[in-house]
């Protein structure tokens, strides 16, 4: 059988003579015997182990376990299904970090706002599912017996998948710091107390946004300012209908809680929610309401006679 000097073993394998004097000492790949003169002689064992312990090394594989491995103590599959796993959650981590640090450099967030991040960042599966619930409970904690309330649950519940992607990480980051602010929950709780009256009658009412929404695209796609006589109609028709669906006569008073729901259901918080569910969700972009509404809601407050 040939034998090969430390030297010669070097010019085969392309590694430095120093490195595998290292793992020849470790034990990795021991000399197979030592010349009268009492160097280390390497057998053709030796360059495969070399080559094994290259690729393990460059998989990133610690030294003890490759010792392991080439010693067959463990089986090669074995190490390879764990250290695969390891990479999984150290990707992951890395992920997490990118998107807090992107979040960051995007926002311009102070320290402690960055340590907020961070921390929602790494919260365990568990842990942001109880996030998840505390906040949903917060906005509709009493209102699940009234119909459809467990289908608009579902819908704003955020699901991050096992393997998401950085920027469903970082929608997730800024999704989680959202529901923690106590404001956005209140305003929240306001919208889905509201949508509860309104759908506790027979036949329920039909929601107020959606009403407003719905009757100002057609006049915002055609460029109608708000403020002409062209949006008389507009303004009138969706009044008259939400008077008439609260079984009072239109007026005054009327428009002004219509324009106050209206500004409060506009708010540019919620909208960024749906946003961001969306992609942690992978779901199609939701179309944004905010255009129609802000329309609305000018024209409607520019017909209001200013109070005494």
């Amino acid at each position: 059988m040939a034998h090969y000097s430390i030297g010669e073993l070097a010019r085969r394998t392309g590694l430095t003579v120093k490195t595998i004097r290292f793992y020849s000492d470790q034990g990795i790949v021991p000399p197979a015997d030592r010349s009268p003169a009492g160097y280390r002689r390497y057998d053709a064992d030796a360059v495969a182990r070399l080559e094994l312990v290259r690729t393990l090394r460059d998989l990133g594989l610690d030294l003890p376990t490759i010792r392991r491995v080439v010693d067959r103590e463990s089986s090669l599959p074995e190490v390879a299904a764990a250290h695969a796993e390891a990479l999984v959650v150290q990707i992951r981590t890395l992920h997490l970090r990118r998107a807090v640090l992107a979040a960051v450099a995007r926002r311009g967030s102070s320290p402690e706002e960055m340590d907020l991040m961070h921390r929602l960042a790494r919260l365990s599966e568990g842990e942001r599912r109880r996030l998840v619930a505390d906040f949903l409970d917060a906005a509709f904690d009493g209102l699940d017996s009234v119909p459809g309330f467990a289908g608009v649950m579902r819908s704003m519940t955020p699901e991050l998948p096992d393997d998401p992607s950085p920027e469903q990480l970082e929608a997730w980051v800024e999704l989680a710091e959202l529901t923690q602010d106590p404001d956005f929950r209140a305003g929240i709780r306001r919208t889905a107390e509201h949508y509860a009256t309104e759908h506790h009658t027979t036949p329920p009412r039909p929601d107020a946004a959606a009403l407003a929404r719905d009757h100002a695209r057609p006049a915002l796609a055609a460029g109608v300012d708000p403020a002409s006589p062209e949006a008389d109609p507009v303004v009138a028709a969706v009044a008259t209908r939400y008077a008439r669906e609260r079984g009072v006569p239109d007026s005054p008073e009327l428009r002004r809680r219509l324009l106050a729901w209206l500004e409060s259901a506009n708010d540019p918080r919620r909208e960024r929610y749906l946003e961001l569910l969306a992609v942690v969700n992978g779901w199609p972009a939701p179309e944004s309401l905010t255009p129609a509404l802000d329309w609305f809601t000018a024209a409607l407050s520019t017909r209001l006679p200013s109070a005494c």
